[in-house]
């Protein structure tokens, strides 16, 4: 049998001293000092370094002469210290260094599309083309090093809790669940299709029909939707579902799901219990269902400042039925443009404009609108803003969503911290059952199979109905999302109706799910987490691409393999699918960027 290591050269220390050890691995950095070379040889566990002299005849001068950057070699030698004042305290190995005595080359490298260097940066095209030497790069391997272990935690703490890890289908009937569905053409029925799952919500509610209790699964899923920097067309979550469960069996596993991933990937603790947050009230004091908790800059309510207010600008927004809304910014020391630049943010974020003010060091406010406005009003908004010399405030009179929102971004824009050394988590609860379409519709806020908190103002008042729902949100990105299902297949029915679904289209699509809930379905609810999306946060990284094996560009397209790719018409008339005339002619055009 050959043997090509019996030690990773990134576990070498100062006791293996001595030791006569082979190595494989790549090399990662070449340097030669008066014809000895000193090479860092790299492996999974890490690197160390290996000093070549060419006078012990480790291997042929011409073998010696061709290494490069990314062989794969294997070598043996004595593990000795390095030299005093050579030591390197940044490398887990920098103690030690291996004298080399014998050499195998494994496999040449070519010359390099791009160095792997952390130090370098190569254009993420270039990276995913060639993504299997991008994830050589330390920094991926870590990311892959940290997405394993929070998925080994995530199974530990489910494990612990009698969780039953249950596979289900990938090939599915489509169903509506908010995104476009990824169709795929089924040969044996030509002209129907599968949908790849864009979760496992029907399958794992069949799973609490079926007994199973307490269900997990890491998850892919697939939804094809438009261009986003941190969506996917394919993505991997934890998915969960418990029977008997209610919303604080759901949010106290996901506690320990959480604190477990944080202390195996991080090594902290996370502040427990995690709070938790009403979506109206996240919605009015960030101006978002995904706030960022690290920082103050909370949204106020300062209608009743401006009641009586001479400011028409106020007032009139107030007498039709919207809201005045401010948040104190802090010391900004912005200049005139640079509150010109702001309005204009705003505007493009729906707004119809917005009121700066800047408290002077005599407690004097400083705005365009200062003449409009009292003494009295000026004061009430420095105290209902809790302002104090210095502090820049700004306030928009509007819709309340539209006011809201926008002063939420611009909460986000000044002060988000730039980094994730803290991780503070929140729970958002109490989501309504529903939301407006544009064509005066009503779409569900989470998905179908939502339950309502009170089915009686379900039934009454679905616009203003509140749902079982819950989100999990970190450092402000919503880490995932679930609810307590519905067990009884009337309300089933009466929110179908809502949405404005049939009998028979219920029928059509749902029939066999409907059909379940009629024997005995019990009580349950369940989470999904983004797996992708947790990983990027915890290695500071701002795009779950960079967590990601072999992700796809923000259009879908991979430019390793180079799908999507066109099939021979053979195939397609084996499908019974047919490609529209102007779309072949497309694919004459030359391709664009990926």
């Amino acid at each position: 049998m050959t043997t090509y290591r019996t030690r990773h050269g990134g576990t070498l220390r100062s006791e293996d001293i001595g030791r006569e050890v082979q190595l494989a691995g790549w090399v990662a950095r070449r340097r030669d000092h008066g014809g000895v070379a000193f090479m860092d040889l790299r492996d999974a566990s890490g690197i160390v370094q290996v000093v070549v002299n060419p006078e012990k005849a480790p291997a042929s001068p011409e073998v010696l002469r061709s290494l490069r950057s990314e062989f794969c070699i294997s070598v043996t030698g004595m593990v000795r210290a390095r030299p005093e004042g050579t030591t390197n305290p940044d490398m887990a190995t920098g103690e030690v260094e291996v004298a080399v005595a014998g050499l195998d080359v494994l496999s040449p490298a070519e010359v390099l599309p791009f160095q792997l260097d952390d130090r370098f940066d190569a254009d993420e095209a270039r990276r995913l083309k060639y993504r299997y030497l991008d994830l050589r790069r330390e920094r991926m391997a870590a990311n892959l090093r940290a997405r394993s272990t929070a998925i080994r935690a995530m199974r530990h703490v489910l494990d612990d809790r009698e969780f039953l890890e249950v596979e289900t289908p990938t090939l599915v009937v489509s169903t509506p669940e908010g995104a476009r569905d990824m169709l795929v053409p089924s040969r044996l029925r030509p002209g129907q299709f599968y949908a790849l799952p864009q979760s496992p919500q029907l399958f794992k509610q069949l799973l609490m029909v079926a007994g199973v209790e307490r269900y997990y699964q890491i998850a892919r899923c697939y939804r094809d939707e438009d261009f986003r920097s941190d969506r996917q067309v394919e993505f991997t979550q934890l998915d969960l579902e418990g029977s008997f469960w209610d919303q604080d069996d759901v949010l106290d596993t996901l506690e320990a799901i959480a604190s477990g991933v944080v202390k195996d990937v991080r090594d902290i603790e996370i502040s427990r219990p995690i709070p938790r947050m009403t979506y109206d009230d996240a919605l009015a004091m960030y101006g978002t269902d995904k706030p960022d908790v690290r920082f103050g800059m909370e949204i106020r309510k300062l209608d009743n400042i401006f009641a009586q207010s001479e400011f028409r600008a106020f007032t009139g927004t107030l007498a039709d039925g919207g809201t005045v809304r401010g948040f104190n910014a802090g010391p900004q020391e912005l200049s005139r443009a640079g509150f010109d630049k702001l309005t204009e943010d705003a505007r493009e974020l729906g707004a119809k404009g917005l009121i700066w003010m800047v408290v002077e060091d005599d407690g004097s406010v400083r705005s365009p609108v200062a003449k409009f406005l009292s003494d009295e009003e000026l004061a009430g908004v420095v105290a209902a803003l809790d302002a104090a010399s210095g502090d820049t405030l700004l306030i928009v009179a509007d819709e309340f969503r539209t006011a809201v929102t926008g002063l939420g971004q611009l909460r986000l824009d000044l002060g988000q911290p730039g980094n994730h050394d803290e991780l503070e988590f929140l729970f958002i609860v109490d989501f309504p059952v529903f939301e407006p379409t544009a064509d005066g519709g009503l779409a569900p806020a989470h998905h179908p199979f939502t339950a309502p908190l009170d089915v009686d103002e379900m039934r009454n008042s679905p616009e203003t109905a509140v749902s079982r729902s819950y989100d999990m949100v970190l450092n402000g990105a919503e880490l995932g999302s679930g609810s307590v299902r519905i067990h009884d297949p009337e309300v089933q029915g009466q929110v179908f109706e809502i949405l404005g679904i049939s009998k028979e289209q219920a029928e059509a699509r749902f029939g066999w799910f409907m059909e379940a809930l009629r024997y005995g379905t019990p009580p349950h609810a369940g989470f999904a987490i983004g797996v992708d999306r947790f990983v990027s946060i915890l290695q500071n990284e701002q795009n779950i691409r960079e967590v990601m094996p072999f992700p796809k560009t923000q259009t879908g397209a991979d430019p390793l393999t180079g799908a999507p790719g066109r099939v021979e018409e053979e195939q397609l008339e084996e499908l019974g699918v047919d490609v529209r005339p102007e779309v072949k002619a497309a694919w004459l055009e030359p391709p664009g960027n990926a």
